[in-house]
């Protein structure tokens, strides 16, 4: 014999994906970012002033080129 739990699962579905510098919206069609976009996630350590903290941000292509051609030392 055979016993089950039902359980439910929540799940995260991105609606959008914004910009956080120019504020463009990247189309989200099924699930999947219809466009490249740069994803950042930081957890600043104990040497900084942000001791664990957190910082998370999207940029869109044209942001993220026009961040780098400031850069003192190109990548």
């Amino acid at each position: 014999m055979r016993q089950y739990s039902v359980q439910i699962k929540e799940t995260k579905d991105i609606e959008k994906i914004i910009c956080n510098k120019c504020g463009k919206e990247i189309i989200i069609s099924r699930g999947v970012p219809q466009e490249d976009y740069l994803e950042v996630e930081k957890r600043w350590g104990y040497q900084s002033g942000k001791d664990n903290q957190v910082d998370c941000f999207d940029l869109c292509e044209d942001c993220y080129d026009e961040m780098v051609e400031g850069f003192k030392i190109k990548i």
